[in-house]
């Protein structure tokens, strides 16, 4: 079994593979009379294929345990899904990049608190993966008709690891 170790999440090694979610060096600026501070534009919501629409979804995640056994991941060809934890506890996320339609060697990035992530249609993801206690989540994604998910179950399982 191969092993992945955990990396830290910053925009430059994420970029590769979508956005990061977080006010930290965000463009921003003051609304409601100065009462407010608006960090604009953190990401970009897709929407494809026929029927298509943005959502907006809590999801309640269960927690997983390292070291973790990655036996699988997934991609939505149609639209973009955002992950925003509801709490300021970590979560890993898992990425991969495509390689003629299959994903190649996954990468995993650990949020610090107020992080979340945005992948862009297509982009081969692990699940959603909340560490130590339940973590809930405002997820934006896409709607409509058509076949949104394709999983790829590895020949071989990945063992995520802190380092």
């Amino acid at each position: 079994m191969s092993i992945l170790l955990v990396e830290p999440l910053t925009r430059e090694a994420f970029a590769p593979f979508g956005e990061v979610i977080e006010t930290d060096g965000a463009a921003h600026y003051p609304i409601n009379g100065g009462r407010c501070e608006r960090y604009h534009a953190l990401a970009r919501a897709e929407a494809k294929g026929p029927g298509g629409h943005v959502i907006i979804n809590i999801f309640k995640g269960t927690p997983y345990a390292l070291p973790l056994t990655l036996t699988m991941v997934e991609r939505h060809p149609f639209g973009s899904q955002a992950f925003f934890p509801l709490s300021p506890r970590p979560f890993l996320v898992v990425v991969a990049p495509d390689e003629g339609g299959r994903p190649g060697t996954p990468r995993v990035f650990l949020t610090s608190p107020g992080q979340g992530v945005n992948y862009p249609a297509n982009l081969w993801h692990g699940v959603l993966t909340p560490l130590g206690e339940p973590q809930d989540f405002l997820v934006i994604d896409r709607a409509g008709d058509g076949n949104n998910l394709e999983e790829f179950h590895f020949p071989e399982p990945y063992e995520i690891r802190l380092p």
